[in-house]
């Protein structure tokens, strides 16, 4: 993964007008961007018609190449407001390698007064935009938008999604001839839906040509302003001399499409629950949020602090990329929280505490870029910090602390979810087309859908004994704050962490204990926190007066993370197992033979669990990868890693393993 330069580089005009100095070319039309883009591309798409004409719970997926100043995605999602009924949907998906800063954003943006509605909830969510798959939710989930922040050609062919209108936009092809090409089209011909209509601005005949070759049929059309010709067309199918795209795997392709009334039950009110509610509220579904607590976010949720902490890889793997855009997600929905109470964006300073962390450090320092995570030396993490330390270390300037029952309440409080406490869900028993859950004798409540959030208790339920959930138990220990240690003003780990306080008391941990199944707090613990604060900083000991504190004296709390052997969450439709095993039982003689049957799901049971200790970056993302899942919509992640989320790649790995050790006949 090669850093990247994190922002559009641009000149301003005499007028305010942006101009890339990358490719040399203007972002929109000097005589009026705004009828350009919206003869050129909502007109040509039919986008009027085709907005008036959704019914509730309807939606149009749109794609663009080049977000640039969003232009084209405000204009489309006004037309959407001012024509499309209240129950219906806007998917707005858009790829762009060098996206604007926000401050280039916001100015770009003023050069158009009658967009400001939208622009501003644009701009408020425009935080936290980095390399990958980016989700911004907008209008209360009526609005969303999927950033693919990276080259083109690197970022679409890891895109799910079905395509109902192109934008195919970005500088001319003259100036920026890489993005032009029969690859590119290939990939617009791939995620094209049936019917998909496409537009753009050039005329250029070996476009042209290049796309009708693609499998779509393009048409020139009187232009606007100093454009002569463009171009519009429809997707008539895959050609036939070209070879199909690869097929998803069966074990990981889309269940069918989920018809029925929209109820679902949610098992778990803890973060992973309250974000597969929310997800699905947003999209018009009565979501009841069964909880056998008094209250949501009672277990592992229920720390007074928790860290929105990168743990990140230089080598872009599956899990590097689910938290970069995790992070980017829960970054934007906090900005709905109250500030100082319910989280605080102070920044996360990960010290280089031996030779290894500094050595992984400076690795990571080169694969993203400094706007996500930076050195500091010694003398700048101090300054940073507000308190003295032994070493710099990696500074993640938009992370910090979130109390985590504050997003849980925010999440579970969305029109469309009901709370039901003290509903204990021992078993689930299908009934027609109905998932009933029971306690005992007691039928708690039914529903066509059912996720399953409640951490290591999902294996409780048949559909999830097998997968490979473990607790570990983690300790936090409350400190109250004092006058000197108010000066701590970053987050600061090493192998534990502490954070600024909240309503006069800082957060300190954790411990990780695979062995206990006790969480009553222990003095033992308490001293092995203490123990990691003296590793931070002996300065912040001295400012606590921590070691005039006994351990049995203090405060905290302790919970189960729930963790699977690969680290990322479990998220995902599921199968029934035994039939399961027996419709791909020729993986277990030759693993690379993909038998095409199609996976035995157990219609309408989803899960999602296995956060670990990053839930708050995870679990609010994986409620949208949930929606999509039962929506048939874009997925808000790479292709590859939601199917190294699913709850099937287990299933397959145990079935592939059972060959290793047969002895050769």
């Amino acid at each position: 993964m090669n850093p990247v330069s994190p922002h559009a580089q641009l000149d301003w005009d005499d007028q305010g007008r942006p101009r890339s100095r990358v490719f040399d070319d203007v972002y929109f039309s000097d005589q009026s961007g705004l009828d350009e883009t919206r003869y050129v591309f909502l007109e040509q798409n039919h986008l009027q018609q085709r907005f008036a004409a959704l019914p509730v719970g309807g939606r149009l997926v749109i794609g663009e190449t080049g977000f640039g100043t969003g232009l084209n995605f405000l204009c489309a999602w006004q037309l959407f407001d001012q024509h499309a009924v209240s129950g219906a949907r806007l998917h707005f998906v858009s790829v762009e390698k060098y996206p604007l800063s926000h401050a280039d954003l916001q100015r770009a943006l003023a050069l158009w007064p009658e967009l400001k509605p939208w622009a501003e909830q644009l701009l408020a969510q425009y935080v936290a935009i980095h390399q990958g798959f980016q989700r911004l939710v907008l209008d209360n989930g009526r609005v969303t938008l999927t950033l693919l922040i990276g080259d083109a050609l690197e970022q679409l062919p890891q895109l799910d999604a079905q395509i109902d209108a192109w934008f195919l936009d970005g500088f001319a092809p003259a100036k920026n001839p890489d993005m032009w090409t029969a690859e590119l089209f290939a990939e617009l011909a791939r995620l094209a839906a049936p019917g998909s209509t496409i537009s753009t601005f050039t005329s250029t005949g070996w476009v042209r040509r290049l796309i009708n070759a693609a499998g779509f049929k393009m048409k020139r059309t009187p232009g606007i302003g100093h454009k002569w010709e463009i171009l519009r067309g429809e997707f008539l199918g895959w050609p036939a001399e070209t070879p199909a795209p690869a097929a998803i795997k069966p074990w990981f392709a889309r269940p069918p499409a989920f018809n029925g009334e929209r109820r679902a039950l949610v098992i778990g009110g803890g973060l992973a629950g309250c974000a597969s509610a929310a997800s699905l509220a947003a999209r018009g579904w009565q979501v009841s949020l069964l909880e056998r607590h008094a209250g949501l976010a009672e277990e592992a949720s229920g720390n007074p602090q928790g860290v929105l902490y990168l743990k990140l890889s230089a080598h872009g793997t599956a899990l590097s990329q689910m938290i970069v855009s995790g992070f980017g997600h829960t970054r934007r929905l906090l900005e709905q929280l109250q500030r100082g109470v319910d989280w605080d964006g102070c920044g996360v300073l990960q010290l280089a505490f031996n030779a290894k962390e500094a050595e992984r450090q400076a690795q990571l320092a080169q694969a993203f870029a400094p706007d996500l995570l930076h050195l500091l030396d010694k003398d700048q993490a101090q300054v940073r910090a507000g308190i003295v330390l032994q070493t710099g270390g990696l500074f993640f300037p938009e992370g910090g602390w979130v109390h985590p029952p504050a997003l849980c309440q925010w999440q579970a409080t969305q029109p469309g979810v009901e709370l039901l406490a003290h509903r204990d869900v021992l078993q689930l028993r299908k009934v027609d087309d109905h998932w009933q859950a029971w306690d005992g004798e007691t039928l708690l409540a039914s529903a066509p859908v059912v996720v399953l959030a409640g951490a290591a208790d999902v294996t409780r339920f048949a559909a999830c004994a097998e997968l490979p959930l473990k607790r570990i138990r983690g300790q936090i220990t409350r400190l109250p704050q004092t006058a000197a240690s108010a000066a701590l003003s970053s987050v600061v780990c090493a192998e534990g962490y502490v954070a600024p306080a909240r309503l006069g008391e800082h957060t300190l941990g954790a411990s990780f204990d695979f062995k206990s199944q006790d969480l009553t707090p222990t003095a033992a613990e308490h001293a092995g926190n203490l123990a990691l604060l003296h590793e931070i900083s002996p300065d912040l000991v001295q400012r606590l007066h921590a070691d005039a504190l006994p351990a049995e004296d203090l405060e905290g709390r302790a919970a189960f993370r729930c963790t699977s052997p690969d680290y990322l969450p479990i998220v995902g439709p599921l199968a029934d197992s035994a039939p399961f095993a027996d419709t791909y039982a020729a993986l277990r003689k030759d693993a690379r033979h993909v038998p095409q049957a199609p996976c035995p799901w157990l219609d309408g049971l989803y899960v999602n669990s296995g956060h670990g200790s990053r839930g708050l970056i995870t679990a609010p993302l994986c409620g949208e990868l949930l929606a999509a899942w039962l929506h048939d919509e874009p997925l808000p992640l790479p292709r590859s890693v939601a199917e190294a989320c699913h709850p099937n790649r287990f299933a397959v790995r145990a079935l592939v393993r059972s060959n290793v050790n047969t002895p050769a006949r």
